[in-house]
């Protein structure tokens, strides 16, 4: 897909990186140690080694979830190679299936998100495609089989005509505003023009 290629390491990936790197100061212990001791611990699940982790070796939630995800997923989790691989996989499976319908306008917001500025990039996760200009400036979801989302970061503007509040002010996440897209016909200038607005106050 042509936005396969312009899809960038999730910020997540790289935080949890540089806390793999942070282990053997803050902890005392490197990754490999802490995993060698996960595993003869014999535990069933990320959860149980996780509470284990906090228990037995008062670890933080932070560094413990970390420990116990990589311990059961492979040390892979968290590859910054590992996730441009499996990143168009995730957009494949968003819009498989009865929602295949939505992958043209997936790619067309996509494209314009883009358009806005070389700082634009698409770190897709397993449940929608975030779109960052340093911190979330937009998502893409489908909403339902004839539905794509179109998620803003508009801070409390008020909502008007089709731009939807999401409560996500409120409640301090980042997306505070959605647009529902079913047809071509709703990318039209005034969706553009929202988008370019969400890139604005990303800056």
């Amino acid at each position: 897909m042509a936005q396969a290629a312009a899809y960038k390491v999730h910020p997540g990936v790289a935080r949890a990186q540089a806390m793999v790197d942070k282990l053997p100061a803050t902890t005392g212990r490197a990754l490999d140690a802490w995993l060698a001791l996960a595993k003869r611990a014999r535990l069933a699940d990320a959860k149980a080694i996780q509470a284990w982790l906090r228990q037995e070796h008062r670890l933080g939630t932070g560094h413990a979830g970390l420990i116990a995800e990589i311990a059961v997923q492979g040390a892979d989790v968290y590859s910054a190679e590992a996730y441009l691989r499996a990143a168009p996989g995730y957009v494949d499976a968003l819009f498989a299936g009865p929602k295949a319908a939505l992958r043209p306008l997936y790619e067309e917001l996509a494209a314009c998100a883009l358009g806005l500025g070389r700082d634009v990039q698409l770190s897709p996760c397993k449940t929608f495609v975030p779109v960052y200009r340093g911190r979330v400036m937009a998502q893409l979801k489908p909403g339902a089989n004839t539905r794509l989302d179109l998620g803003l970061a508009l801070g409390g503007l008020k909502a008007q005509g089709r731009l939807i509040d999401t409560g996500g002010f409120a409640k301090k996440d980042r997306i505070t505003h959605r647009i529902a897209v079913s047809s071509a016909a709703d990318i039209d200038a005034q969706t553009r023009e929202w988008l370019a607005r969400a890139y604005e106050l990303s800056a």
